[in-house]
């Protein structure tokens, strides 16, 4: 085999698609890009090995929700002074003009290489296809192209402005699917009526549904209580047929509807397959910005949406962009805001937290080979923890990350140098590890 990794713990999510009734450590068997063996004590040699020692293996990280175009630009032209979501609208509507190709490629690979560094081998990241020079589109195209040989990079065609709002931009949302990007986006809440959003969700689902794409629009991204997009995206999506191929992504205008019509949504959005992508850390600073006190924490009802049988993932949104001034591409972070803002400190809600940043967000963008099984890809972390609560506490190092087969990174376990009595002492950041 080409590389063995001994003595890894499974996420729970893994070793339940397995039916084991207890947990237990498993050799896992790669060769040529493939998990082909997956059991205790692998009677087996490899050119590599890594001895997980009992430490998480989980399948990677995956981001269902960024925009790569912005990544990185913080301070271009100038820094979002209020650090609202309007004014990092207008903001990025300054920088536009003034992006250039190179540059959108650079930042662009910088982040690919933090988000690999931590784990991260999958994103979907919308892109502006306002600009009639769709110059983000070609600059993310030509990323993914060099990215693919260890990166899936999914691309959604966004029309930042509104599709109905901005002259051309339906036509340069057709153009840009014609190149090459996956996915049909939108922004309903921006139009300029409730009307106009409507009809935007509806022109670009059939649209998806002629092509055979899926569609992820940004939807009640809102403090509005009747900001309601998310009713017609589900309702549209049942009509045609689109179920499971379709997301909407921040409903934070869920966060302040009242409970009577939420009891109504749920099982709509249930039985068309919509899912739902919550993006924490962006919610949380952008949302509630209009309140005194009490202030709404702007997060969807992620905890009601898993209970009531629908996919939620959750996003990183932005790093280092006109929105937001912080992120580093780790997904851990992510799920650890995720489980303090929906107060999902139960064990089992806890763990569905590292699901929304794994395996629920794979099924969102159709990754095919996800997961820790023979056949599947051989894309896998090893993770400086025993399991996926710990894994979140401490935003474990990534030991070791697995890319088709192939270790693309490598890191230190975190560990702290304290004096004891005088005498230095090598302290483990884990606790009741034995």
């Amino acid at each position: 085999m080409d590389l063995i990794i001994r003595r890894a713990m499974l996420p729970r999510s893994a070793f339940q698609q397995h039916q084991q009734q207890h947990q237990q450590p498993l050799d896992i068997g790669i060769d040529a890009g493939r998990i082909v063996a997956l059991e205790p004590d692998l009677a087996a040699s490899a050119r590599e090995e890594i001895d997980a020692a009992g430490s998480l293996v989980t399948p990677p990280f995956v981001d269902p929700h960024f925009h790569m175009d912005a990544t990185l630009s913080y301070g271009l032209p100038r820094v979002n002074a209020s650090g609202t979501l309007l004014e990092g609208i207008a903001l990025w509507g300054e920088l536009k003009p003034q992006l250039t190709q190179e540059a959108l490629i650079e930042r662009a690979m910088q982040y690919c290489d933090w988000a690999v560094a931590r784990g991260l081998l999958a994103i979907r990241s919308h892109v502006d296809v306002c600009d009639p020079r769709l110059l983000a589109v070609e600059a993310l195209l030509e990323v993914k192209r060099r990215v693919a040989p260890y990166l899936d990079l999914q691309l959604v065609a966004f029309p930042q402005d509104g599709v109905l709002r901005s002259a051309g931009a339906f036509d340069n949302l057709k153009r840009a699917i014609g190149m090459g990007v996956d996915v049909v986006g939108g922004i309903p809440h921006f139009e300029r009526t409730m009307a106009d959003g409507a009809q935007s969700v509806r022109m670009l689902c059939e649209y998806a549904a002629e092509q055979g794409l899926r569609v992820d629009m940004h939807c009640d991204e809102s403090d509005d209580p009747l900001s309601r997009h998310i009713e017609t995206l589900a309702a549209e999506t049942h009509r045609l047929g689109l179920h499971g191929r379709v997301a909407g992504s921040h409903l934070t205008s869920m966060h302040s509807m009242d409970n009577y019509y939420v009891s109504k949504l749920l099982p709509l959005m249930r039985d068309s397959g919509v899912a739902a992508i919550a993006n924490p850390l962006i919610n949380i600073t952008l949302q509630g910005r209009s309140d005194t006190y009490p202030k709404r924490r702007g997060m969807t009802r992620v905890p009601e949406m898993m209970a009531a049988g629908i996919e939620v993932a959750f996003g990183h949104d932005c790093v280092m962009d006109p929105w937001y001034s912080l992120g580093s591409g780790d997904m851990l972070e992510v799920a650890h805001m995720g489980l303090h803002v929906a107060q999902m400190t139960g064990v089992d809600a806890m763990h569905a937290c590292f699901d929304a940043v794994t395996v629920n967000a794979a099924r969102i963008l159709g990754l095919e080979g996800y997961g820790i099984a023979p056949g599947c890809a051989a894309n896998l972390v090893v993770l400086d923890a025993r399991d996926a609560v710990e894994a979140i506490r401490l935003r474990a190092a990534r030991l070791a990350v697995v890319s088709r087969g192939k270790v693309v990174s490598r890191a230190p376990a975190a560990r702290a140098s304290l004096s004891l009595e005088g005498r230095p002492a090598q302290v483990d950041f884990k606790l009741h590890r034995a």
